[in-house]
């Protein structure tokens, strides 16, 4: 490929709209470009990084026994109604009709489409397992798309679907998939984590998510200084050790607290610790109105309360839910003459004569104790875990490190089996559920978390595995007949190797092109140039390391395959 022909528009300025480096940089080396909110053109850089993301999954999905299909990207209202999520997936599912007024979606997921398929098709446990994935691109409408491909709307993603016998056939399918999501990771140059996680939206009673360790990462991995157990915010449990207070039980009293909006400035003005200021939260729990409890100096676990309350869903309430359910002004909810269910964190069920918002403008109540003044309807844990927190697996102590989630596994069960009756005759002739399990892959988020963990101040530094290109070669000066023949040779060595390589022919500055080559990424660049050559040499740097190695113009062919094979083996 020569660059003077191809499509690589580049840019010397961060883009306006860019936050993360991934997007700055994706968008500066000619990768991506915007067409609307969260909606990318994918140019010829960043489609060759699609596409060897792509292959890398394909691969190791085959070889774990998956079966690659293709299902439509939109989906009639019938099959989402089926398994009960057309009113529970929220306004991220995009909902249109057409000409005929019936109502369909664009497939955000595609558990029901696949779903539809198997209990058409599959009738005898004789057809079990079967495991079915597509590479496709999606759609979730974001309330705030941001990050370039990191969260954008329309998305390309690796899903599959398991589907077993019973609850012991689809642990090995989950297995499988999760081994299998181990390699691909790993062959694409990641370092990465596989933590516990929440099964959200999706459903099922199990999941892990796969986050790449990156310091720009927008999640929180709560993981054990002791042993391998790791999770995210929203599954990793707060264990029940808190020290219970010994306090005499005061009378409750109404303080006046004007001015004092946040909990820390509550507690300084009352001389009290931030803990013993606690937080009322009014939630929407389904159909349901509902207060939970915790303490000021902890934060509110949504994914915990939908959990405990067996909820579609967890939001907080508007404010005019609030109004109604506390008979008071936003800002002072408090647990005391409210007509709801109360929940409490753990933490709260230890602390005696503590702050409460008193449902009324700028007033407050202390000394409160729910042993004495008010119901709780029960106590589990609803809060995030923090730095500190014990281990639930060892007993240790929790470290959190930032990531960027590529991929989810879920273990389904027969959540959509049940709901759309895809069922099989066992060996009795007996109709049995199957029970599923689904997987995914972000295939734009991968690329795009490989840039978060590798970069530097000039630009992307790919792995090898998913370059768009492997080798450079930069012919400094075009109008020396030595430099354009050599390089030009050594073009032609490199491709008959199987080698991808680019050479930029281009009648720039070397500036210019040493600029570009170290922001689009490539891994290897050789620089070939009329000062080197005077003594039958060329320069070869390595761009993850820097590395600059002068070698003989005869032994470059062998130099480069021999930096190639160690990038791929991670010798370097």
């Amino acid at each position: 490929m020569r660059l003077s022909k191809y499509f690589v528009p580049t840019l010397r300025e961060n883009p306006s709209d860019a936050e993360v480096v991934s997007h700055k940089l994706m968008v500066r080396a000619g990768m991506i470009r915007k067409v609307a909110a969260g909606i990318y053109n994918y140019l010829p850089m960043g489609l060759r990084v699609i596409r060897k993301v792509e292959n890398i999954i394909r691969k190791y999905m085959n070889e774990a026994g998956a079966i690659e299909i293709l299902m439509p990207a939109v989906v009639p209202a019938e099959l989402w109604k089926e398994s009960g999520r057309w009113n529970v997936y929220g306004k991220e599912l995009l909902r249109f009709k057409d000409r005929h007024d019936r109502d369909f979606c664009m497939g955000p997921t595609h558990e029901e489409v696949v779903t539809d398929i198997v209990r058409n098709e599959i009738k005898s446990y004789k057809d079990l397992p079967v495991n079915l994935y597509q590479i496709q691109t999606k759609f979730r409408d974001e309330v705030r798309p941001r990050f370039g491909l990191m969260r954008g709307r329309e998305f390309i993603m690796k899903d599959a679907y398991s589907f077993d016998v019973d609850d012991e056939g689809a642990e090995k399918s989950y297995g499988l998939m999760r081994d299998a999501y181990c390699k691909i990771f790993e062959s694409c140059g990641l370092k990465y984590k596989v933590v516990e996680a929440d099964s959200g939206a999706i459903g099922g009673n199990f999941s892990h998510e796969f986050m790449v360790t990156a310091e720009t990462g927008e999640d929180f991995v709560i993981s054990c200084d002791s042993c391998d157990y790791a999770a995210n915010v929203e599954k990793a449990p707060v264990i029940d050790n808190f020290e219970e207070d010994d306090e005499v039980e005061k009378p409750i009293e109404k303080i006046e607290t004007k001015n004092q909006k946040t909990v820390e400035e509550v507690a300084k003005f009352l001389n009290v610790e931030t803990k013993k200021v606690v937080k009322t939260m009014i939630l929407k729990a389904g159909d349901e109105i509902v207060a939970v409890m915790i303490r000021g100096d902890h934060e509110l676990n949504l994914a915990k309360i939908k959990n405990f309350l067996n909820a579609p869903f967890v939001e907080f309430a508007t404010p005019e839910e609030i109004v109604k359910a506390t008979n008071g002004p936003l800002g002072f909810s408090g647990p005391i003459g409210i007509n709801v269910k109360i929940y409490a964190d753990n933490a709260v069920k230890k602390l005696k004569n503590y702050v409460v918002g008193g449902n009324e403008k700028d007033i407050h109540l202390i000394n409160v104790n729910h042993t004495r003044d008010f119901k709780v309807t029960a106590f589990s844990d609803f809060i995030n875990a923090k730095p500190g927190d014990k281990c639930p697996k060892c007993g240790g102590t929790y470290v959190i490190t930032k990531g960027i989630e590529v991929g989810h596994i879920f273990k389904l069960g027969t959540k959509y089996s049940k709901s759309m009756n895809a069922t099989y005759l066992d060996k009795d002739g007996k109709q049995q559920y199957i029970v599923m399990g689904c997987y995914g892959i972000g295939v734009g988020r991968t690329a795009a978390a490989a840039i978060e963990q590798n970069h530097d101040e000039k630009g992307i530094i790919w792995p090898i595995q998913i370059a768009p290109f492997e080798v450079v070669i930069i012919p400094i000066n075009t109008d020396d007949e030595d430099v354009v023949n050599l390089s030009e040779t050594l073009y032609k060595k490199l491709l008959k190797k199987n080698v991808e390589v680019i050479i930029d022919d281009r009648n720039e500055r070397a500036g210019v092109k040493f600029n570009d080559a170290d922001l689009v990424g490539y891994p290897i660049r050789v620089n070939i140039g009329k000062k080197t050559l005077e003594n039958g040499e060329v320069e070869i740097v390595i761009r993850k390391t820097g590395d600059k190695i002068n070698c003989k113009k005869d032994d470059a062919l062998s130099e480069i395959l021999r930096i190639r094979e160690e990038l791929y083996n991670n010798k370097i």
